[in-house]
């Protein structure tokens, strides 16, 4: 039996979520079973009773709220728990089109795909805010561009997962999940495959863009802790060849005053050729170091994987226990 929980992370979306719930589809060629699991990060408007009156089946609450990163992470572990084969993610503010759904998780089903990401079509928003639908694309491609990608939509919520990779992506991020867990599974060799499902307004205000400079602080630490995390070796070798780049620059301008005979009046610009040389070569040392770091994280993903699955199939069988 193939079984499909869609997860719905919520915070104060009780003018929402019972919209959400009730148009996810509860038939779909191929899928034996479909749930519902709403993941309510705190919230204090009753959006967990909402989602429950809707019909989800799952109804989970943190004490108080931890942030969108968190409750995604709890939500994906608790739909593996209850012996999900597929997982769908989606946002609680009816954002994206859950009659889709079946679009959506398509190339899984065929076997095509371990991660199918609703693409918005963000350029095509017209009604999306003018910074939020720039700012979007902007993080998309520098995202993809430094991670060697292709230009996917990196910070659309609306995704699918197989059981299997949903054990595997790691969360690094307490702000949002979309950015750290596409990397990951980009750098687990999983294969992601786009679905072009373009998305609706929103009536209320961001809950991660409160304003533009708090957004563009965020993302842009965001955007390089996932470079520095993911690929060190690029980002500290690219700032190893600016580095070196000014130093030498200073180099030949001090060996062209020598050369006509006016060198002791600028060694100064050896100085701060020496001082950016030494700092490209620290650079360089970090990109090594970093490199060598990310292979022992890759084997403590792959430690915490099978220690995952034999805890899954541990509560299975005391469920299943005649």
């Amino acid at each position: 039996m193939k079984k499909l929980i869609v997860t719905i992370p919520a915070f104060n979306e009780a003018e929402t979520i019972a919209t959400v719930i009730r148009e996810i589809p509860r038939s779909i060629t191929g899928i034996d079973l479909i749930e519902v699991l709403v993941y309510d990060d705190g919230s204090t408007d009753g959006t967990a009773d909402v989602a429950r009156q809707a019909g989800a089946e799952y109804v989970i609450s943190h004490v108080k709220n931890k942030g969108l990163a968190i409750t995604f992470k709890d939500a994906l572990w608790e739909a593996l728990k209850r012996e999900a084969d597929i997982i769908v993610n989606t946002d609680a503010d009816n954002h994206y089109d859950q009659t889709r759904i079946p679009d959506l998780i398509a190339p899984i089903l065929q076997e095509k795909a371990d991660i199918t990401i609703g693409s918005r079509k963000v350029a095509e928003l017209d009604r999306m805010p003018f910074w939020n639908r720039h700012l979007n694309r902007l993080g998309s491609y520098i995202l993809t561009k430094w991670m060697g990608m292709p230009r996917y939509d990196v910070s659309t919520g609306f995704r699918a997962y197989t059981r299997d990779a949903a054990l595997q992506i790691g969360v690094y991020s307490l702000h949002t999940y979309v950015h750290t867990t596409l990397l990951s599974a980009h750098d687990l060799h999983l294969n992601i495959i786009e679905v072009p499902i373009k998305a609706r307004p929103v009536s209320r205000k961001s809950r991660l863009i409160k304003n533009i400079p708090d957004h563009l602080w965020k993302a842009g630490v965001n955007i390089i802790r996932n470079i520095i995390l993911f690929r060190p070796l690029r980002f500290f070798g690219f700032s190893a060849v600016i580095l070196f780049s000014i130093g030498a620059a200073g180099m030949i301008r001090f060996l062209y005053f020598v050369f006509i005979d006016e060198g002791r009046g600028h060694i100064q610009s050896l100085i701060i050729a020496g001082v950016f040389i030494m700092l490209s070569f620290s650079s360089l040392m970090l990109g090594f170091l970093g490199s060598s770091i990310g292979w022992s994280r890759k084997i403590t993903e792959e430690m915490l994987y099978f220690l995952k699955k034999r805890e899954l199939e541990d509560e299975k069988k005391i469920i299943h226990k005649p």
